[in-house]
């Protein structure tokens, strides 16, 4: 600046004093998949922050059609099923936040589900920064060939982007394990994942839920069937009332004929009686007709059964938005679940957390007085010294993602030793305030972490020939307390 001067007088030069600092990432955005009530274009990554912001943009619930036959359960129509609306109710009611949405089609009973769909969403995923999990609920609607490209596929994309994990849903999780590998529900799933396991978790079982309630559902949610139920029910106005000219059985004769009405063509004419509404038939019958009531609740139940990935993004946000990202989730309550679908004894969570390939499945579990809790937080690569820990997985993200966008700004600056300190010394900083909030362990900074960057440490004098410059960070990261082992010892009496 001297050499262009010419002109007498005070000139004033303002030097940075500071180094540029690294900002943390984000740790908990969830990317979801799935087949949306409204379908704007497909595979355009969409971000919300609340359910009602969801409902404006992609719709509410699906009408999911069930099957009745006298004397078995209610079944749904699979071609009618969905499950994202209620997975993002479950998301938001565990802590939920600020997430992406990928629609890859309507939620119809004419949309065909098919595996391609989720994998040109990865796709379209790629361009997006600032997810850091990916969930797809609806994955599990697939046949299980489907599922499981999809699940290999949703690793294989959080391995090629280095910043997310993907929460996976065991396929079938509603069913009992068994002791035959051939039909076994947790063996078929870890034959199905094989590669990119670090950036993977998944739970067993699923859970039932409270997301659906009584004031949801009605029997407009019966396919064809809806027929054969007004004639259960007529059988069972008849046995309850078998005077034809009862008038309580009359009633309820018309509520049961109202069932199958169809809908008035025309606007009613004066003097006609008064037509009840379908809500109005329903709460009637709700309230005088077992079977009916039998029917709605089992419907109900079912829709109330989910799988658990949703909740898990739901219960990661709020563990990263009240304690930190390096703390464990686990041992934590899952909201609006009534109850596992299967219940597993310590025993029984033996293979689940620890099975001789590694693929650790992270057991939901019922407590007498504690409640529903996740009682694992291990990723699919349990053998993994590095890897094993869930959270342990996401704090490296985080760290290596905070560090490299900050490091951006020093792309093309002199590879000289006054670029190097300042480097170390941006680094430094940041990870000093990690070890402070608890993500790091060590007496002092020094044993939480490590920097190193310059000529004869890290790189050669070819290296920065070469335009390299290399920069080595360890750290020691908090891991989980797993196993809590107290000895208890008699000693002699001394007084």
């Amino acid at each position: 600046m001297a050499a262009a001067i010419k002109t007498p007088g005070v000139y004033v030069r303002e030097i940075n004093a500071f180094p540029n600092s690294v900002v943390e990432v984000p740790t908990a955005v969830p990317a979801f998949i799935g087949y949306t009530g409204k379908a704007p274009v497909p595979n355009v990554p969409t971000r919300i922050s609340s359910l009602t912001e969801y409902i404006s943009i992609f719709g509410g619930a699906p009408k999911i059609k069930f099957t009745y036959k006298k004397d078995q359960p209610v079944a749904p129509v699979p071609a009618s099923q969905f499950l994202l609306y209620s997975s993002m109710r479950l998301f938001f009611d565990n802590g939920g936040g600020p997430c992406w949405i990928v629609s890859i089609g309507s939620s119809t009973p004419d949309s065909q589900k098919d595996a391609q769909h989720f994998i040109d969403a990865l796709t379209a995923l790629e361009k997006i920064q600032e997810p850091t999990m990916v969930v797809a609920p609806d994955a599990v609607l697939l046949d299980r060939p489907g599922w499981q490209s999809v699940s290999q596929q949703m690793l294989a994309h959080c391995n090629k982007m280095q910043s997310r994990v993907s929460i996976l849903d065991v396929y079938d999780g509603t069913k009992v394990r068994t002791n035959t590998d051939a039909t076994d529900v947790v063996t078929l799933f870890r034959n199905g994942i094989t590669y990119f396991l670090n950036y993977g978790q998944a739970y067993y079982p699923w859970v039932n839920t409270s997301i659906t309630e009584d004031s949801d559902i009605d029997f407009s949610f019966l396919d064809d069937s809806l027929k054969d139920l007004k004639t259960g029910l007529d059988a069972e106005a008849a046995a309850a009332f078998p005077d034809a000219a009862d008038p309580k059985g009359k009633a309820l004769k018309d509520l049961n004929n109202a069932l199958t009405a169809p809908p008035p063509t025309a606007p009613p004419k004066p003097g006609d009686p008064p037509q009840p509404t379908p809500t109005q038939v329903h709460r009637s019958l709700v309230a005088v007709s077992p079977l009916y009531r039998s029917v709605m609740e089992q419907i109900k139940d079912q829709l109330n059964v989910l799988p658990p990935s949703a909740g898990m993004a739901g219960v990661y946000t709020r563990i990263d938005n009240t304690l930190g990202v390096f703390k464990a989730p686990a041992n934590t309550g899952l909201f609006s679940v009534i109850s596992p679908c299967v219940d597993i004894t310590g025993e029984e969570q033996d293979d689940l957390n620890a099975p001789l390939n590694g693929k650790a499945v992270n057991a939901i579990r019922a407590f007498v007085g504690r409640g529903v809790l996740i009682w694992g937080a291990r990723t699919l690569d349990g053998n993994s010294q590095d890897w094993r820990y869930i959270n342990v997985r996401r704090t490296i993200i985080m760290l290596e993602q905070s560090i490299k966008f900050a490091a951006l700004a020093y792309v093309f600056e002199a590879n000289s030793a006054s670029t190097w300190v300042t480097v170390r010394n941006m680094i430094a900083n940041f990870l000093t305030n990690q070890w402070k909030s608890g993500a790091l362990v060590g007496a002092k900074p020094e044993e939480a972490f490590s920097v190193d960057v310059g000529l004869g440490s890290t790189m050669t004098a070819d290296d920065i020939l070469n335009g390299f410059m290399n920069v080595t960070v360890k750290v020691a990261l908090v891991r989980p307390a797993e196993f809590i082992v107290i000895t208890f010892q008699q000693k002699m009496q001394t007084s």
